[in-house]
């Protein structure tokens, strides 16, 4: 019996060369009128049917209302099951995903994993926090999908959990700083103004800033603690990044004030991720959730290859961390087939008068990483599948 999962990148790439048109989930989805429902809709805007996702399911569904009940039944299970809404729903987090009937804790999986939300004594956090859960939310959607473990550090898994500070810098305090540290993300809601979040861009030089972005680089760190740190992926993650003990302060001391080194475009995914193998790997673990991501959401809209009229060199076996890998085939056509949407989806920002929407170009270096880092999370995967059916143990 295969333990490893096939992960939903595999998937992906079966699907958009035609082979398989029901591979790997994306983000569309239909109410039990038939009408389009988007994420994270709660209720449907033409039969105003009460909507909700459902987190193991990786769907959103239509519900059907418990009479004289808080719960409800989901429309297209034949167990009848039952659910109820997460409490942050009617909170400025808007929350619209779903808890089983059975589950004492009154918040949704992604909610549970927040450790401090901002003081909504001040009117205006409550519409930054709002701001945040969506992406969070789509966050988390993705590592469950995926298969990667998601535990709450609040209260479920003290040494190895997952929880979110969302904070705010005072007049009379220091600055608040997005980072992670020992399975705490904090973020600086702050990033959630356009305004703030434009202006830093620019400051910074960076071509890509956004929540979504922040998160999955954030979220990067806590699963190199995670998957990577004294584990047998540790040797060759050091080979192909570098040593993480090369001092981290200095590091980005002299990112800030001397700029990236000039051939960084040849060795790394972003200009920030030659700053040090830390940031290195966490660019590039966000890079390949973009990808499978942003590729699921084409194919789940009937985007295919077909559709597309471009043609690029395409990468080979011989430009992977390991070529001999037997999913290193499946592999390259997700990579291959990033790279032809990409350059469509940036040609339409431009027609738009925008700018490039994945403002990237992959050097066989980064393929390498973001092959490595598909090898890590296809066996997290398959080690979390094995868990649970009580073949291994819980690491």
């Amino acid at each position: 019996m295969n333990l490893l999962l096939d992960s939903l990148s595999r998937r992906l790439a079966s699907a958009w060369r035609g082979r398989d048109p029901q591979a790997g989930p994306g983000h569309n989805y239909q109410c039990r009128c038939d009408r389009p429902v988007f994420f994270q809709n709660s209720h449907c805007l033409g039969c105003q049917s009460p909507l909700g996702y459902l987190p193991e399911a990786g769907t959103l569904t239509s519900l059907t209302p418990v009479k004289d009940s808080s719960e409800f039944t989901v429309t297209d299970a034949a167990d009848g099951q039952r659910v109820r809404r997460c409490a942050n729903l009617d909170s400025p987090a808007g929350c619209n995903w779903l808890v089983p009937s059975t589950d004492p804790n009154p918040l949704c999986r992604a909610c549970r994993l927040n450790h401090t939300i901002p003081d909504l004594s001040l009117a205006e956090n409550g519409e930054l926090w709002r701001r945040i859960e969506r992406p969070k939310r789509r966050l988390v959607a993705q590592l469950l999908r995926l298969g990667l473990p998601v535990t709450t550090r609040v209260e479920e898994d003290p040494e190895q959990g997952l929880m979110f500070d969302f904070l705010r810098s005072t007049p009379d305090g220091p600055r608040i700083l997005t980072g992670h540290a020992g399975g705490l993300i904090t973020l600086n809601i702050e990033e959630a103004d356009d305004a703030v979040r434009e202006k830093m861009r620019s400051d910074l030089h960076e071509p890509y800033r956004t929540l979504l972005g922040h998160l999955r680089h954030e979220v990067g760190h806590y699963y190199w603690d995670r998957l990577i740190l004294n584990t047998p992926w540790h040797a060759p993650f050091r080979a192909l990044f570098g040593d993480e003990q090369a001092d981290y302060s200095a590091a980005l001391k002299r990112h800030y004030e001397a700029g990236p080194p000039g051939d960084w475009p040849q060795r790394h995914v972003s200009a920030y991720a030659a700053a040090h193998p830390w940031e290195d790997w966490a660019e590039t673990w966000a890079h390949y959730l973009h990808t499978v991501d942003a590729l699921g959401t084409a194919l789940a809209f009937g985007v295919d290859a077909s559709d597309l009229e471009f043609q690029a060199e395409p990468f080979r076996k011989e430009d992977l961390h390991d070529p001999a890998d037997p999913d290193a085939a499946r592999f390259l056509e997700l990579i291959n087939s990033w790279v032809e949407l990409t350059a469509v989806m940036n040609e339409l920002a431009r027609s738009m008068g925008q700018p490039d929407l994945y403002p990237f170009v992959l050097s066989k270096p980064a393929v390498r990483k973001l092959h490595f880092i598909h090898q890590v999370v296809s066996q997290a995967a398959g080690r979390a599948a094995a868990t649970r059916l009580g073949i291994v143990p819980a690491p």
